[in-house]
């Protein structure tokens, strides 16, 4: 199971608050931005991460999570699956303390190196969906 549910209340609630959204730019249509308006409804600091490096939400963006200047606590990933196991490989290399794939975003192999280097993830899932759930 790759979303049981206290996985997804430690994140959301115990992970900490910087959280990086891979795949996050000023296109309002995109999931990603939604989702990122949700997150910092709920006291979340995003970091758009984005080619582009766009500023989204008031928010500095970065090229690459290895841009990032400081740590980030989770690594949000709305990029196809087809990009997203190196994507979670970076946030282990960074330091961060979670990885959630958003809903439709599935790597098994990225999944199991993330859970062995230690980190909580969540797979096929969307933390503006389960966050307010939890109160």
């Amino acid at each position: 199971m790759h979303a049981d549910q206290a996985t997804i209340r430690r994140i959301l609630t115990e992970s900490g608050d910087t959280w990086a959204v891979v795949g996050l730019s000023s296109n309002e249509e995109r999931a990603a931005y939604g989702v990122a308006e949700v997150l910092q409804r709920y006291g979340k600091r995003i970091v758009p991460i984005h080619p582009k490096a766009e500023t989204v939400h008031g928010e500095q963006g970065y090229a690459t999570l290895a841009d990032v200047p400081f740590p980030v606590d989770v690594v949000d990933v709305f990029v196809n699956s087809t990009l997203a196991g190196p994507v979670a490989d970076e946030a282990v290399t960074a330091g961060a303390k979670a990885v959630w794939f958003q809903l439709d975003v599935v790597d098994e192999g990225a999944y199991e190196r993330t859970r062995a280097a230690g980190l909580d993830m969540v797979m096929n899932r969307c933390p503006a969906i389960e966050i307010p759930r939890l109160s």
